[in-house]
């Protein structure tokens, strides 16, 4: 499905009728450059390399690139056929569903309660110094080693994250902000894309 690069700006909140807030991310979307056309025909798939960087394509640059496959109908939706080479907030309408993927705010090395929501040990009954450990990870004999797998402390975040069925409930033509309800994954200032999603009305986050 059609998508597009963004910038997480940040969080913020709406107010509605009653005194109802509802929380609400805050995408920037420059103008996305169409740099390759892939069709059906030539290369087995239909979809479109776009670039959301400024200045000239360089190769030292290639992050900033992305493929979102779409169909023949999407090709003649976007304005490909008809000489246009970029993709706006424009492509996008109020109360459409959409997902989002990011790389989550890394939080560094962290023990397995924070981690892995492990329960504390009891901090009473001759427990003075073991509060926050994760207990046992082997066995004394057999097999005598920690399983693969295991969780244990370790790096958290800075994971490939992606949120589905999100509902875009206002744009911003002239700053090419979407606003989109609820979460996204991702810190303030980094790329997101959000790609469209098929969804019956019943499977839609209100």
């Amino acid at each position: 499905m059609l998508g597009v690069i963004g910038k997480k700006i940040g969080m913020s909140i709406i107010l509605k009728e009653k005194g109802i807030s509802i929380p609400v991310t805050i995408i920037e979307v420059l103008p996305n450059r169409i740099v390759q056309i892939k069709t059906n025909k030539k290369d087995g798939y239909n979809a479109i390399q776009l670039y959301n960087g400024t200045g000239k394509l360089k190769k030292k640059k290639v992050e900033t690139v992305k493929e979102f496959r779409i169909s023949k109908q999407e090709f003649k939706t976007i304005g490909v056929n008809n000489g246009k080479d970029e993709i706006t907030v424009s492509s996008f309408k109020i109360d459409e569903v959409v997902k989002v993927s990011g790389v989550s705010k890394g939080k560094g090395y962290q023990g397995t309660i924070k981690r892995w929501k492990f329960k504390s040990q009891n901090k009473s009954h001759g427990n003075s110094l073991a509060h926050r450990i994760a207990g046992s990870t082997g066995q004394c004999q057999n097999p005598g080693r920690v399983f693969k797998g295991k969780k244990m402390a370790g790096r958290m975040g800075t994971d490939k994250k992606t949120v589905k069925n999100l509902k875009i409930i206002k744009i911003n033509l002239e700053l090419n902000l979407i606003i989109i309800k609820g979460a996204c994954p991702g810190f303030t200032g980094s790329k997101v894309l959000i790609k469209k999603i098929m969804k019956k009305k019943n499977e839609v986050k209100n």
